[in-house]
């Protein structure tokens, strides 16, 4: 792209590509010349107004040696709008070995402990292996008396990570 239309660009306070070659078809905007512009391409400065959080390096090291050995949760709200499956929240399971995902969903938050409860005993007798420990974040559902004592008689250890964190 020449250097002219990118100038123009910037004059009309980043405008879309798109919407500067409309106004250059029709006229719109005295002394603007009839340029060709790229639809398709971004100037830096609307390339970091629009990046809302700088994204994670990717870590290429995997920190365990099997499957189910840590796994790591959160639960998340759909929204106020029931699904069409009568759902408002759903549970997040990310295996660390395999970065294989499990998305569970239930009515009310109340159900937590249920769903993970069953979810364990399944997908252990799935993967003929146990579930070493899990990562979870400080939500009201997690640090509770019979999450932790489902945890202990599984053997599972569980562990918080630092909030507002989503690496």
């Amino acid at each position: 792209m020449n250097d002219e239309s990118w100038m123009w660009e910037r004059r009309l306070a980043h405008i879309h590509m798109y919407h500067l070659n409309r106004i250059a078809l029709k006229e719109l905007v005295v002394g603007l010349p009839k340029l060709k512009f790229e639809r398709d391409r971004l100037c830096e400065a609307c390339q970091k107004g629009k990046q809302t959080k700088s994204t994670f390096k990717p870590l290429n090291v995997i920190s365990t040696s099997r499957p189910l050995e840590l796994l790591h949760i959160d639960l998340f709200s759909l929204s106020r709008t029931m699904s069409l499956g009568g759902n408002y929240y759903g549970l997040i399971i990310v295996d660390d070995y395999s970065q294989f995902a499990w998305t569970l969903f239930f009515t009310s938050k109340d159900e937590t402990y249920h769903v993970f409860k069953k979810f364990a005993k399944v997908i252990q007798n799935e993967k003929n292996c146990n579930i070493s420990s899990i990562k979870l974040d400080h939500g009201g559902e997690f640090p509770n008396e019979r999450f932790d004592k489902f945890c202990s008689k599984s053997r599972i250890k569980h562990n918080f990570s630092s909030p507002r964190t989503p690496q």
